[in-house]
């Protein structure tokens, strides 16, 4: 007589990160571990999660992170309140000291080394029942790993190697800022007193641009590693990495025209579909009163644009010669609420798509980002894209 035996339990990861395509990425080393990834974008929406479900079996967070509670905080919490529950802390500035952190944590510094981080979340939760990463070293080696033996980081890829000089190189970029603003202290005949201020400045002012960078650096090795992961060939994915870089760049050049403070609306929209409008045709149609949004805000609306002008470019309104794209938003004081709407008409009919791409999955974490809904919508006549958000998740206070 057989005994059915029931579906594998699959250990649950809760990954929290407010920077989208970090929080993608880590959810992927974790798909590649064997788990399955639940994603939070911040403290209380992790508390949310734990407290409605008992199947957690570790907590991946970021340090730095907008909110109540950072990630080291959140960890304290955790640990104070599920105590089984293991625990990794990342960051590209801080390293807090074992002090610090809760009992039997682990820290890793980004960007994440994926063999290695793979490695880790084995040994610490064991051996997922997931698909598992190619090449990656498992936990159910010769010998037995136990939860907290520390695992020798294995050789580095030719990707971690290009990071790792490109830190050593801002590294030394950096020290050598800092010997050149102190002999032109020296040289403008700067008393001690303010050359102590000035110095003061200078190491908070190289401090951000340095965090500013490494979190650049990590965005690019995301989006890397996401654009080659589904592409159906090297040319394809290294198309549509250059496609998301060259966006990612538009928008922070608008950024540094208005010092990260605000940004328009309508300049937003039309700097991110003005590379993809033909010569002489006005493809693109704007309707929709303007505000001055957050620089959070401008990333994510710019970074969606380029994947829906990506889209349709390739397979939409705009493979042709007779489509044309409306983009319309209207606002509800009363709801506080933006409704965006992207519509393509007169490209071929259109069908809904076999799997869910990287640009699609980007699409809805940029909405859930801004604390709003996405909706597409692949209608025979033209695709729809809606994007209901709350207006105090973009609009700038000043």
């Amino acid at each position: 007589m057989s005994t059915a035996i029931g579906p594998i339990e699959v250990p649950k990861v809760l990954v929290v990160e407010d920077e989208m395509v970090l929080r993608m990425r880590a959810a992927d080393i974790v798909e590649d571990a064997g788990f399955c990834p639940v994603e939070a974008v911040n403290a209380d929406e992790a508390m949310a999660i734990l407290e409605s479900r008992s199947d957690i079996a570790l907590l991946f967070t970021d340090i730095q992170m907008p909110g109540s509670m950072d990630g080291l905080k959140l960890a304290h919490a955790v640990h104070a309140r599920w105590p089984a529950i293991k625990i990794v802390l990342v960051s590209g500035q801080v390293r807090p000291s074992d002090a610090e952190r809760p009992a039997d944590s682990h820290f890793f510094g980004k960007p994440l080394g994926v063999e290695q981080m793979i490695a880790e979340l084995q040994a610490m939760v064991g051996v997922g029942a997931l698909k598992i990463f190619p090449g990656a070293p498992s936990a159910q080696s010769g010998e037995d790993v136990h939860p907290g033996t520390p695992i020798d980081p294995p050789s580095r890829s030719a990707h971690e190697t290009a990071l790792s000089a490109e830190n050593d190189s801002l590294r030394l970029l950096l020290e050598q800022a800092g010997i050149d603003a102190k002999a032109l202290l020296a040289q403008a005949g700067i008393d001690a007193k303010e050359r102590e201020a000035a110095d003061k400045l200078q190491k908070l002012i190289l401090g951000e641009l340095h965090h500013r960078i490494k979190n650049t650096l990590a965005t690019v090795s995301a989006i890397a590693s996401q654009s080659f992961r589904t592409a159906t060939s090297i040319e394809h994915g290294q198309t549509a990495m250059e496609g998301r870089l060259l966006a990612l760049g538009r928008a922070h050049d608008l950024l540094m025209q208005i010092s990260w403070s605000s940004a328009s609306l309508t300049h937003t929209f039309s700097g991110a579909t003005e590379p993809y409008d033909s010569q002489g045709m006005r493809r693109f149609h704007f309707n929709g009163p303007d505000i001055r949004i957050t620089s959070g805000a401008v990333i994510a609306l710019a970074m969606t644009l380029n994947e829906l002008c990506t889209n349709t470019t390739k397979f939409g309104a705009l493979s042709n010669v007779n489509g044309r794209v409306e983009i319309a938003w209207t606002i509800d004081e009363e709801k506080q609420r933006m409704r965006l709407t992207w519509t393509e008409k007169g490209g071929p009919p259109v069908q809904q798509p076999a799997r869910r791409s990287f640009g699609t999955r980007m699409m809805e974490s940029l909405g859930q980002q801004l604390n709003g809904r996405v909706q597409l919508t692949y209608d025979p006549s033209g695709f729809v894209y809606l994007l209901d958000v709350p207006l105090g998740s973009i609009i700038a206070t000043a």
